[in-house]
């Protein structure tokens, strides 16, 4: 039977690249969605003919609707109709790769709808865990990682017979483009500067997440609600050739770890193929052209959002939401030459003084609290 996918995100690189792998195994396409590219989606949509298509920016929405007017492809507009792409009835599969947290609302909607999900959208377990696996349980939904980290420890647990036996998670990470960099250093680089990364193609947020390690944080808080680890149980190490993407380790100081080259279609693969493997979409790792592989300990001195993060997640409640939010905003405003590099983690970092204690929370609190997470952020 041919898999059948809705690829929220689809003109982004993780969805670019999700639909090259959709390609060569075959898999139908029932549903695409993204923010505003109508061009890209158009040719997608021309290509994989999926019966409903949305962009969240109405104007866009307006022009796909024109450019598709000779076909019978729906077209939706805003985040509800991603919400609808999300619960496409002819699909089976919804591969979430909206970058940000306007990815929890789309993921919610596909649990409800009772969807398998392959998730690349990080900012969704970050803000809303809780909710998402108290609605996952409820459905019965598979949540699979798309992560190249997630992934790769997702893979090694396939060898954890009993989790009573796993001491702990090792994340990788490539430690961007300013590795060894010193604080004084980093006062005065430019978003040219942190796109720069040394072996990952990503879109732009996701970079700069990359250049303040903000993403390993994120990680850290996303591998806690998929693995159901407790945040001390998680260790980072930098690792700057990214070929060992994570790694476990067991009571008796055993360790697994998942190898590859660096390159997103390898993960994406396993998450829609799952648990069956089949030929790589990539080419095939060669130790012996790799040479040395290093590992090193994080600067968390100078890279505080992964500490930022830890704390968070150990505060619980929506704290991990508040710091996902003002990250998101301080990141688009570097971005946009408003605030200089080191100002991402300041502004970030004040936010959880200033946040109300939530013991439970629903949808309507996560955003809220992103909302005002995100005001603190611009009048900081």
């Amino acid at each position: 039977m041919t898999k059948v996918l809705s690829v929220l995100g689809s003109t982004g690189s993780i969805g670019t690249q999700s639909l090259d792998v959709a390609r060569k195994r075959g898999y139908r396409v029932s549903a695409l969605a993204a923010y505003s590219n109508a061009e890209l989606i158009e040719k997608q949509a021309r290509e994989f003919k999926p019966e409903t298509v949305a962009l969240v920016d109405e104007k866009a929405a307006a022009d796909l609707k024109t450019r598709l007017a000779d076909t019978d492809i729906k077209v939706r507009a805003g985040l509800e109709g991603v919400c609808e792409c999300a619960s496409e009835k002819n699909c089976d599969t919804v591969l979430n790769s909206v970058v940000g947290m306007a990815g929890l609302k789309p993921t919610l909607a596909a649990i409800e709808a009772k969807k398998k999900i392959a998730l690349a959208n990080k900012e969704t377990l970050v803000a809303g865990g809780k909710l998402v696996y108290e609605k996952a349980d409820e459905y019965g939904v598979e949540i699979l990682p798309v992560d190249s980290e997630h992934s790769a420890i997702f893979q090694c647990l396939q060898g954890c017979y009993d989790k009573k036996q796993l001491k702990k998670l090792i994340l990788t990470a490539s430690g961007g483009p300013f590795f060894g960099k010193t604080i004084e250093e980093l006062k005065n680089v430019t978003v040219e500067n942190a796109l720069k990364h040394p072996n990952w193609s990503m879109g732009a947020k996701i970079t700069i997440d990359s250049a303040t390690m903000m993403n390993k944080g994120l990680e850290l808080i996303e591998a806690v609600w998929l693995f159901k680890m407790k945040p001390e149980d998680i260790d980072i190490v930098v690792h700057r050739e990214s070929i060992v993407h994570s790694l476990i380790e067991f009571d008796d100081n055993s360790v697994l770890a998942q190898l590859g080259l660096p390159d997103m279609r390898i993960p994406i693969q396993y998450a829609l193929t799952y648990p069956d493997r089949f030929e790589s979409p990539v080419g095939e790792l060669d130790l012996a052209k790799c040479g040395s592989l290093t590992f090193f300990e994080p600067d968390y001195d100078t890279f505080k959002c992964i500490n930022l993060c830890r704390k968070a997640i150990s505060l619980g409640g929506l704290y991990p939401a508040a710091v996902n939010s003002a990250n998101e905003q301080a990141n688009k405003m570097f971005r946009e030459g408003k605030i200089g590099f080191l100002d991402i983690y300041e502004r970030s970092a004040s936010v959880l003084e200033k946040i109300p204690v939530y013991d439970s929370y629903t949808y309507e609190d996560v955003m809220e609290i992103d909302a005002l997470a995100r005001e603190l952020v611009e009048n900081y």
